[in-house]
């Protein structure tokens, strides 16, 4: 069901990495929820040789960046084949993504050859041609070449039809292509500017469109002898509400997800007669969230009713689906923060986080609810993705990846109706046997004697580690927790004696809904309380030091660490910040913004309640930036972004800069003091998550590590495993 996709919609900023799909060419990323926008103080017109110019200190790591460029390769090479869940099956083929297109293969056929069935390279031309017809370019004229990458796949049920959702670097909205399968001669259908769709049967497709960073109209696409004919389903009018389109895991009803950030309204079609009116399951009350799966006739509902305003499960009949019948089923208990559910077979399968900070399954027989059980995960686990079913795959097999930052993903596949858990790699390689590394769940005391928790990965144990370099990890924001999905760089640091801490702030969703809630609004400044907690206890405990420290985020997760560079930045060296939210002040104030209405729930309501201004005010990184020793830091900001606009970036920069240069000049033991680097590096394209080509993302990564390295005075690692020294200041 992935309530993440229902709960907190694309119009907020955050940003989800998922980990990445390894390919010869080219790194798919998925669709994720993610950042809006600041104020502008720069021309949008900026030519592209004046942004390059803005810029800045790059050279200096030029040649690191290129040596780690190699070793980067090296692992991405050699972790390449990795398991993941890209494939589609149908009844007779298999479908899968390239960098040109979607291929397929006949399942029934021993080593087939693959069939295109989506070509990229032509989507590509037709749109150049188009783009020079409206422009006024002739044939010997030259227009910018598109590339374009595939998004989301849906097979219709019959698997007559394939729809995919394809976006290009520049453009923030999405285009759905329709290809008629085992019809070559027919041109694919396009539609522009599609979010989330569906299919409810072979000849109806149902959609959302985005439009400036909202989605808030539903359609219906008939395709008919006739041709095709586009009708509206419903608009919604709050500008709060994001709409999106999902589809049961037995393919009986399509659902229309209507979600603010506190109250939830789901509509439900029938798959078998999908031209009816949908039909609504619960008006929408105020702090009410709920999400829908179907079973047998009647429909099991993710449901914050349990004690905390906490998720549960319920169910409740078709005929009545409203609140007052709704029946608990599943109640998790006291610390137990529920993360998705799916229904599989006769079974409800929640996947949960545990007070341990461990991911567990949790197991309920929907007509035995009693008799739930949990299945414990490996205690390296720390992300779950799980699949969706292909059309002809059995219903009643829980398929998903397990895995963290630095162990690949491992398939698993688990039987609801016995228990039985298998788990494996396709050559079946464990993941011990790539690499012995440490999961160590530890809990920071916060200001209020909340304790926090803090997940430090690591390959020497932790009373050697004093002496390693740290790169922590922070998020905390809109109820989501901190991306721990695999990552080849983070396993790369690993292999050269880093240590890795990733910090579950609240404001972040690791705790459960109320783990949210205390750090929302007013409660903001819990999230930088709970950091400087967390690097406390961390330096306590033996973990490195602020010497050989740094810190990583990006979006909005920028904000608890630009809070903290202000007020402690004597605990970091350094500071690595992609796409950040930094004035989150000017942003809230400004209504006319795109997405400030929708965020008023996360950051507070400026015009109606001067407390919220006073509360932002207190820790809004752009506005409190003061005369004295930052850390150093780089800025990665994308030209086209509309989320976090390039503008606030700069803004933040030029603050930062100024403020360094009042401390060095009237400080005159500043003089003394290693230099701190203020670098920004400024990339093409609108995507608010960087490159989805693998060359770019290697580029950025690469950079990143040599400025890490740089910064914090370590040499550059000869091999793997081998520990380095650190080079004196002066270097």
């Amino acid at each position: 069901m992935a309530i993440v996709s229902s709960l907190l919609c694309s119009c907020s900023r955050f940003v989800s990495p998922s980990r990445l799909r390894l390919r010869e060419l080219a790194v798919c990323r998925r669709i994720r929820w993610l950042s809006s926008p600041a104020p502008r103080c720069y021309s949008p017109a900026t030519s592209e040789s004046q942004l390059d110019r803005l810029s800045s200190g790059l050279e200096r790591y030029k040649d690191l960046q290129k040596c780690f460029k190699k070793r980067l390769r090296a692992t991405y090479s050699r972790i390449s084949n990795i398991a993941e869940q890209s494939s589609v099956c149908g009844h007779h083929h298999v479908y899968f993504v390239e960098a040109d297109g979607i291929y397929r293969v006949n399942r029934g056929q021993d080593n087939p050859e693959p069939e295109q069935v989506l070509d990229l390279g032509r989507v590509s031309a037709e749109e150049e041609e188009e783009k020079k017809k409206m422009t006024g370019y002739n044939n010997e004229g030259t227009i910018q070449k598109l590339h374009w990458a595939v998004q989301r796949v849906r097979l219709s049920p019959g698997e007559k039809y394939l729809a995919a959702t394809i976006k290009t670097k520049d453009r923030e909205e999405p285009r759905c292509v329709i290809v008629r399968l085992g019809d070559g001669r027919s041109p694919p259908l396009m539609l522009d500017d599609v979010f989330s769709f569906e299919w409810a049967s072979d000849q109806v497709l149902f959609y959302t469109t985005l439009e400036g960073l909202r989605c808030s109209r539903v359609f219906r696409l008939d395709l008919t002898s006739g041709g095709a004919r586009i009708s509206s389903v419903m608009e919604e009018t709050r500008p709060d509400v994001f709409v999106e389109v999902s589809q049961s895991r037995d393919r009986r009803v399509l659902t229309i997800n209507c979600n603010s950030r506190s109250s939830s309204e789901v509509l439900l079609v029938d798959t078998a007669t999908p031209t009816l009116e949908p039909v609504l399951v619960q008006p929408r009350l105020q702090n009410l969230l709920y999400h829908v799966e179907h079973w047998r006739g009647r429909l099991i509902i993710l449901t914050n009713t349990a004690p905390g305003q906490e998720y549960q499960v319920v169910q409740a009949p078709l005929s009545e689906p409203s609140l007052a019948s709704w029946v608990p089923l599943f109640t998790p208990g006291l610390g137990t923060a529920v993360k998705d559910m799916e229904v599989v077979g006769d079974h409800c399968v929640v996947i949960a986080r545990v007070p341990a900070g461990e991911l567990v399954l949790i197991v309920v027989p929907l007509a035995r609810p009693k008799e739930a059980y949990t299945v414990q995960l490996p205690s390296w686990a720390c992300a779950i993705e799980t699949k969706r079913p292909g059309l002809a795959d059995e219903n009643n097999m829980f398929q998903f990846l397990i895995s963290s930052p630095v162990h690949p993903p491992v398939p698993c596949h688990l039987h609801p109706q016995d228990g039985l858990l298998l788990s494996g790699t396709g050559d079946g390689a464990s993941p011990e046997k790539q690499g012995n590394y440490f999961t160590t769940r530890l809990e920071a005391c916060s200001q209020d004697h909340t304790a926090v928790p803090v997940t430090v990965l690591h390959a020497a144990p932790v009373e050697h580690l004093k002496a390693a370099p740290l790169l922590v990890h922070v998020y905390g924001a809109y109820g989501r927790d901190l991306s721990m999905e695999f990552s080849p760089e983070k396993r790369l640091l690993l292999e050269y004696g880093w240590a890795l801490a990733y910090c579950h702030v609240r404001g972040g969703g690791e705790g459960g809904l109320s783990w949210h809630r205390q750090a929302r609004v007013e409660g903001k400044q819990r999230g930088v309380e709970d950091l400087l907690a967390c690097l406390a206890l961390l330096f306590s405990s033996g973990v490195s030091s602020p010497s050989l420290a740094a810190l990583t985020s990006c979006s909005a997760g920028a904000v608890a660490v630009g809070a903290l560079c202000n007020t402690q930045p004597h605990l970091m060296q350094a500071v690595t910040l992609q796409s950040p939210f930094l004035d989150v002040l000017g942003t809230m104030e400004d209504p006319a913004l795109p997405l400030t209405v929708e965020e008023r729930e996360e950051w507070g309501d400026l015009a109606a309640n001067p407390q919220h201004r006073l509360s932002i005010a207190s820790y809004c990184p752009l506005h409190n930036i003061t005369p004295q020793r930052y850390p150093s830091m780089l800025l990665t900001a994308y030209r086209g972004d509309a989320r976090v606009p390039l503008a606030g970036v700069l803004k933040y920069w030029e603050r930062l800069k100024e403020a360094a240069h009042t401390h060095s000049t009237s400080h005159p033991a500043a003089e003394c003091e290693p230099k701190r680097h203020l670098v920004l590096n400024v990339q093409p394209g609108a995507d608010h998550l960087g490159p989805d080509d693998l060359e770019q993302t290697l580029d950025e990564v690469a950079l990143q590590l040599a400025f890490l390295y740089t910064e914090l005075g370590l040499d550059p690692p000869l091999a793997p495993h081998r520990r380095r020294r650190r080079r004196s200041a002066s270097n």
